[in-house]
């Protein structure tokens, strides 16, 4: 298969813009293990720096102890220097601290780069950072700037598959030409509900078209994952994060598809789960999305913490939970058809969690059916979206919630064409990308 195995990434742009920003502060990039973190960071530095000193301190245990003594900026730098040969020279050299949760109070050394050495780039990483931050009693709080790294978006997979002008044109939103190659961007659409975007099975797809060593690369995350509940959380609730963690598939093929604690087991209660669902958000392997009592500004001044949905960090891994077979992809709509409880909605959260500035919510009645898959705040602007799988074009629940709260706008993701009809907008699955541009037409 032709394609581009050296992937980019939709962050470049952000590393660049903090790059050159005159307030800098060192940066720690979060994300699930085998996002693409330590790929990303190097591509980085070496496109758009002379020199990279690349420290893992994981692998480099002499260095886990560093910080001990002191937060001395010419010690360290002393150090950064003869284990990576490389002489950290402000505005030319990125600084790389990989697997910082390894190296003890390697975190709150970021407080003493931004006060005492603003002038070097420092970009950090590492992997359960968000297990590591919340139990850092000495976190250097606005010391600090943040990006989320999440699984390949479906942009990011067509790029990754050479297919430059497919994105070109969805990006553009020609959506007369979008239609009359809306085949290619189907096909791709249902091998990116197989392959995902985790970039280690990206990339094996990419130079091999095999889809079983996609999916052995799959179970192999997987058991990373499996490895990390037992060697990483606390023994008391290991077990229960396992039973949790496997409740997952059969919680999204759910028609309603709010978290029942009765699918771990019988019997099981919100507060014997709390911890082990709050291990699995930190870790970055689950996303939480709260349901809403209405639609109105702020929306999370109208979160119902206890009610919500949970979905993994790719579509990919949860093909690979769900055993799902390379014939169904060449089966016609039947990816679509058979597998939309547990697949459509997780994918087009995935879409939606690479994009920050969107607060995501759902919203249900409390005493009927009615319920809206997402609904999303961005720039002051409260838009529910409605996912189908197929070609579905009913949209009661949706029109009956924007008639009752009079919101202005609607968008229904299907597998129909883009069509706009008053007040709602269809857009296809494959264009959920197209949503900024949909946000912006309210502004």
């Amino acid at each position: 298969m032709k394609g581009n195995p050296d992937m980019e990434r939709h962050l470049f742009k952000k590393l660049e813009a903090w790059k050159d920003k005159k307030n800098r502060k060192p940066l720690i990039i979060r994300g699930a293990r085998q996002v693409g973190k330590t790929w990303l960071m190097k591509s980085f530095g070496n496109k758009s720096f002379e020199q990279v000193a690349y420290i893992n301190f994981e692998a480099n245990e002499q260095l886990q102890t560093l910080f001990l003594d002191d937060f001395d900026i010419s010690r360290i730098l002393r150090a950064i220097r003869l284990v990576t040969n490389v002489e950290p020279v402000p505005g030319k050299t990125l600084i790389i601290f990989d697997e910082i949760q390894a190296a003890e109070r390697g975190v709150t050394v970021l407080k003493y780069f931004c006060e005492e050495a603003p002038e070097f780039h420092i970009i950090a990483a590492g992997s359960l950072l968000g297990i590591t931050l919340h139990k850092n009693t000495s976190f250097p709080v606005g010391k600090i700037e943040f990006l989320d790294l999440f699984p390949m978006n479906y942009v990011e997979f067509l790029m990754a598959l050479g297919e430059k002008d497919l994105c070109a044109l969805l990006l553009d939103a020609d959506w007369k030409l979008i239609t009359v190659f809306k085949h290619h961007y189907i096909e791709r659409l249902r091998q990116y509900y197989y392959v995902g975007g985790m970039p280690e099975a990206v990339k094996a797809f990419v130079e091999n078209d095999d889809y079983e060593e996609v999916r052995e690369i799959q179970i192999n995350i997987l058991q990373t994952y499996e490895n990390d509940f037992s060697k990483h959380a606390p023994a008391e609730i290991v077990p229960r994060i396992r039973m949790l963690w496997n409740s997952i598939p059969a919680q999204l093929a759910r028609e309603n598809k709010k978290f029942v604690y009765g699918l771990i087991k019988s019997g099981a209660r919100a507060k014997d789960f709390e911890m082990a669902l709050l291990w699995l958000e930190d870790s970055g392997l689950l996303h939480r999305v709260c349901r809403i009592s209405k639609p109105a500004l702020p929306i999370k001044s109208y979160e119902d913490y206890n009610a919500f949905k949970l979905f993994l960090s790719d579509v990919g891994l949860l093909s690979a939970m769900n055993k799902i077979d390379r014939s169904v992809l060449l089966n016609g709509n039947e990816l679509f058809r058979e597998f939309k409880g547990a697949l459509t909605e997780q994918y087009v959260l995935q879409q939606l969690k690479t994009h920050p500035e969107y607060q995501i919510n759902y919203w249900s009645a409390e005493r009927s059916e009615g319920e809206v898959d997402f609904v999303i705040q961005t720039a002051g602007d409260i838009v529910p979206v409605e996912v189908k799988a197929e070609e579905n074009l009913k949209a009661k629940s949706l029109m009956a919630f924007i008639r009752k709260y009079g919101l202005q706008r609607a968008i229904r993701l299907s597998m129909s064409d883009y069509r706009e009809d008053n007040n709602l907008t269809n857009i296809p699955l494959y264009g959920v990308e197209h949503l900024k541009k949909s946000f912006a037409y309210q502004l």
